[in-house]
């Protein structure tokens, strides 16, 4: 058996080691990692190292798509983002137990949502993203309040635990066994943007911070306005709320401080900053101006 890897971040590093731990390194065929500047780390220099470790063939992903590859009997695409052109024996394993939240970042998606069941799907590659038909799905529960990093830990056994499953079945040279996805349950998960990580305080205080929650680390964090300045917010709590007159006009406003922390003015509820900082994501903001507006990007 010879598989290929098409991988990217923790997930597909995760997935490649218990991979090579369970049918050896000569069982990859080759692996094509990707570099991701949306996150603080990557783990492309880890992948990289342990398929050199490993004398595993291995390229980075080029934009057209082109790579001199060794023959595979299959090959894996986990969190991969990208066209593959041969997709006659590609696998692909997707984080949303299809047909729901086809597409990109179906995970933080799912976190905003406040879905209590997350999982992993294996399907057969098809022409329209994510409507092959499904080979196997695993899934698992989950309690809020979750964060991104902690969500990813959860997943990956599932990613883990799948792939090495289909792996068996190709090794026994066993039949993989389709079934077709119920387009009357599809739903999509779009790509996100910067623009996608500020918070709409007109949202009610729950929402909020779910969200705050899916996009933290290694994403940038959830950000907001404050006097044209963009900041980067990874921790909120949530807070009694009060009557607040002319709500309306005063989302956004700190209301007054707690414990030396803002409190937020939501379209329902209240929010007290825990974690604020530089839009470098790194550097903490000890204080804010009393009178400040939050605001999103018009």
């Amino acid at each position: 058996m010879k598989i290929g890897f098409y991988i990217l971040g923790k997930k597909g590093y995760s997935v490649l080691i218990e991979f090579v731990r369970k049918f050896e390194a000569h069982s990859v065929a080759f692996v094509v990692f990707a570099k991701d500047s949306a996150v603080d780390n990557d783990w492309s220099c880890d992948i990289f190292k342990f398929c050199e470790d490993n004398e595993i063939k291995c390229l980075e992903r080029n934009p057209a798509g082109h790579y001199s590859l060794v023959e595979s009997d299959y090959d894996f695409a986990i969190g991969w983002r990208w066209l593959i052109k041969d997709v006659s024996k590609l696998i692909v394993f997707h984080d949303s137990l299809l047909p729901k939240y086809r597409g990109f970042a179906p995970l933080v998606n799912m976190l905003i949502d406040g879905v209590n069941t997350i999982g992993v799907t294996a399907l057969l590659a098809s022409d329209e993203y994510d409507k092959g038909d499904v080979i196997l799905q695993e899934s698992k529960t989950i309690v809020y309040p979750i964060k991104i990093s902690e969500a990813i830990d959860k997943i990956i056994p599932l990613y883990s635990s799948i792939v090495i499953r289909v792996a068996n079945l190709i090794s026994k040279k066993e039949p993989l066994k389709f079934r077709p996805q119920n387009e009357m349950l599809a739903s999509y998960s779009l790509w996100r943007d910067e623009k996608d990580y500020f918070v709409q305080w007109c949202k009610d205080s729950k929402t909020i911070k779910r969200f705050v929650d899916a996009v933290g680390y290694p994403y940038k964090g959830a950000a907001a306005l404050i006097n044209g300045e963009i900041i980067r917010i990874f921790d909120v709590v949530l807070m009694p709320d009060v009557v607040v007159q002319n709500r309306d006009s005063n989302i956004g406003k700190v209301i007054y401080f707690h414990d030396e922390n803002p409190v937020v003015v939501c379209g329902i509820g209240l929010i007290k900053l825990m974690d604020i900082r530089k839009n470098d994501g790194k550097t903490p903001i000890s204080r804010i101006p009393f009178r400040s507006r939050l605001e999103s990007i018009k």
